[in-house]
C-alpha cells in the first residue's frame, strides 16, 4: 500500500504486457473464448485494446479430395502444355531476382 497526496491508503497495481503478445482464441459474437494459453493479469472489468485477426475458414473434407483429383486430371493430360523443359522453368523461377520497390 502507498499513501496518497492527502494521506489515504492507496493501492498500486502493476500489470505488464508485452507488445505485440498473440494468443489463440475463438470469437462467439462480441465475445473471446481463449483456446489455449490466456493472458495473465486480465480481470473481467478491465478493457484491454487489442486488434483481431479473422483466419481463414478451416478448409473442408471434400476440398482436399477435389483438389487433389483435379491435380491427378491434370497430370493424366500431361501436365501443364506451356512449359517446354519443365527443369529449366524451376530453375528460372527459383533464380534470385531484385525484390520489387527494392534497389
Amino acid at each position: 500500500m502507498d499513501r496518497g497526496e492527502e494521506g489515504e491508503r492507496v493501492e498500486v497495481v502493476t500489470v505488464r504486457y508485452h507488445t505485440a503478445m498473440t494468443y489463440k482464441a475463438i470469437l462467439r459474437g462480441n465475445r473471446l473464448e481463449w483456446s489455449d494459453e490466456k493472458p495473465e493479469g486480465l480481470s473481467p472489468e478491465r478493457e484491454l485494446p487489442v486488434i483481431v485477426t479473422i483466419l481463414d475458414e478451416p478448409v473442408s473434407p471434400g476440398q482436399g479430395s477435389r483438389m487433389a483429383e483435379a491435380l491427378r486430371r491434370l497430370a493424366n493430360a500431361g501436365g501443364v502444355r506451356g512449359i517446354e523443359d519443365p527443369l529449366q522453368w524451376e530453375r528460372d523461377s527459383r533464380r534470385e531476382r531484385p525484390l520489387p520497390g527494392r534497389d
